[in-house]
């Protein structure tokens, strides 16, 4: 018998992407994506020192942090694309996770962006 390989966790995370995108992201309907049994995702998922609910958190967080830097989208859209059930539960999760509340990332990522767009321009001389 041939052994089973895992797929890599980039298209676990990817499964998890598409789940969101469809409004279900639950274990289930990432499993069916990757085409294997909820039992079987959730034991690669063992093998790799993660559970579904971490790698969902992480890829909601990771969404997050793009959309909030590189969108003018409303936090309540946002929190509707991740599958939070209000902006509410989508901002206490961020803030607990990054540290800082999205609006005020929000804010330090455009700031950033201005500054490096500055440094790249270079200073002007009259």
């Amino acid at each position: 018998m041939r052994p089973v390989r895992s797929p890599p966790s980039r298209f676990i995370r990817a499964a998890v992407v598409a789940s969101l995108r469809h409004g279900d992201a639950t274990l289930d309907s990432t499993a069916r994506t990757l085409r294997v049994s909820s039992r079987t995702l959730q034991r690669r998922l063992a093998v790799m020192g993660t559970t579904y609910n971490q790698m969902l958190s992480e890829v909601r967080l990771s969404i997050a942090c793009r959309l909030l830097a590189d969108s003018r989208k409303r936090l309540s859209d946002i929190a509707k694309s991740l599958g939070y059930t209000n902006a509410s539960s989508f901002s206490r999760n961020f803030s607990r996770l990054m540290k800082v509340q999205p609006v005020i990332y929000r804010q330090q990522q455009r700031a950033r962006k201005h500054a490096l767009a500055c440094q790249k321009t270079g200073p002007i001389h009259p």
